[in-house]
């Protein structure tokens, strides 16, 4: 199985310790886990008590479906978890909130995206939490800064350059090709790497101008949204890689979860520099 991804490079092989481990004796056992010592070569049937072959334990491998029920079910929690928010926190509260669960959203999301293995629970937590860190930022844009109607076209602008990307990956108008995948990534995290720095020179009062309603404000914007536009591309490729390479099913998880946080990334920049607009008016 070879592929220009890393992360799916890891998983496959892991895939393959899982489906090599289904042909394995129990451990202890004689030629535990090699052919050839009490059990079949593989490709071979199982032996049985009665003497009749029987098949060998199989992992269901992942679909696309199953990403697509995934992304659903985890867009519908962080949406629940944004509404909640929205509804139980104070206007007084927002601040401390948002802050909190984007600092606990952020290590969630870091432990999920380099860890070896699919943890659905992690996966469903770092919803909840985007969730309210959604909710409030959508609040405070919203009803306190007094952008009214902002935060319904920032979600259909989101979900409109969704599509547009899917129907541009399907036609194969963008690849995700070795040289495309590596000069997105590096570009990603170069961005990371300014807004991290842009923050704490923001705790020590030095503005940069990257947040602000002006030409500076405008350019990073369109340049993030453009970047996380892209995104998808990645996140699609590894949907797809990952079901030609057979990865379990349990993985559609982590697909899922990489389109979330594109998604959620996506929508805060496009709220952004509408608030950008609205405030020229």
């Amino acid at each position: 199985m070879k592929t220009s991804n890393p992360v799916l490079s890891r998983l496959g092989q892991a895939a393959e310790r899982e489906r090599a481990a289904g042909y394995g004796q129990a451990p202890g056992q004689p030629g535990y886990g090699q052919p050839g010592y009490g059990q079949p070569a593989y490709g071979e049937p199982y032996p049985t008590a009665t003497g009749y072959p029987a098949s060998p334990p199989a992992v269901r491998p992942m679909t696309v479906d199953d990403v697509v029920v995934k992304t659903v079910t985890l867009l519908g929690i962080t949406g629940i978890s944004a509404v909640a928010a929205w509804n139980l926190i104070p206007a007084s509260a927002t601040g401390a909130a948002w802050i909190g669960a984007a600092l606990v959203g952020l290590v969630l999301g870091l432990v999920i995206s380099f860890m070896r293995v699919a943890n659905p629970a992690l996966v469903v937590t770092y919803a909840v939490v985007e969730g309210v860190f959604v909710g409030m930022v959508s609040k405070f844009f919203e009803n306190i800064m007094g952008y009214e109607g902002i935060v319904l076209q920032a979600v259909v602008a989101t979900f409109g350059v969704f599509f547009l990307m899917a129907v541009l990956y399907r036609a194969r108008v963008i690849r995700a090709t070795p040289k495309f995948t590596r000069a997105l990534v590096s570009i990603m995290a170069g961005l990371f790497a300014v807004m991290l720095i842009n923050f704490v020179l923001a705790l020590f009062d030095v503005n940069t101008g990257l947040r602000d309603n002006g030409p500076v404000g405008y350019i990073f914007s369109l340049v993030c949204i453009v970047v996380a536009s892209l995104s998808f591309i990645l996140s699609f490729n590894e949907v797809e890689e990952g079901v030609r390479m057979g990865l379990p099913q349990r993985y559609s998880w982590t697909a899922a979860f990489g389109i979330l946080v594109s998604l959620v990334w996506l929508y805060l920049e496009i709220l952004r520099l509408l608030s950008f607009l609205q405030g020229d008016d």
